[in-house]
């Protein structure tokens, strides 16, 4: 059986950017989560020791956002490196940083990363 926890659109303002200028002013970003957690046992049991918390979890992302980085890649470098230090249970899994409403000429939404292990 393969088990996942998965956050949609936790959305963020942070600092994150190339140009002085989104250093400063900020932007608005979003993150979608996808971790591969065993939790069997609470499908069962119903007890949370045998997951993880979920609030634990976006408490940890939210910590990594409110830190600023160049660039998104490095912000899911650490978003991941974090999740594998503070929760050993998650044995992979896919994080995708967005910023909304990039500094780019044309229209478009948000651009961002995807990185999956």
């Amino acid at each position: 059986m393969k088990t996942y926890i998965h956050f949609d659109e936790m959305h963020f303002y942070a600092y994150h950017g190339v140009d002085i200028q989104e250093q400063k002013v900020g932007n608005n970003f979003s993150v979608e989560l996808k971790v591969k957690v065993p939790f069997e046992q609470a499908l069962r049991n119903d007890i949370l020791a045998n997951t993880i918390n979920y609030a634990t979890i976006y408490s940890e992302i939210e910590s990594v956002m409110s830190e600023p980085s160049k660039l998104l890649e490095h912000v899911a470098g650490r978003i991941i490196s974090r999740l594998k230090t503070r929760f050993p249970l998650i044995s992979g899994g896919r994080v995708a940083v967005y910023k909304e409403n990039p500094p780019i000429t044309g229209k478009i939404d948000r651009v961002g990363v995807i990185v999956e292990w």
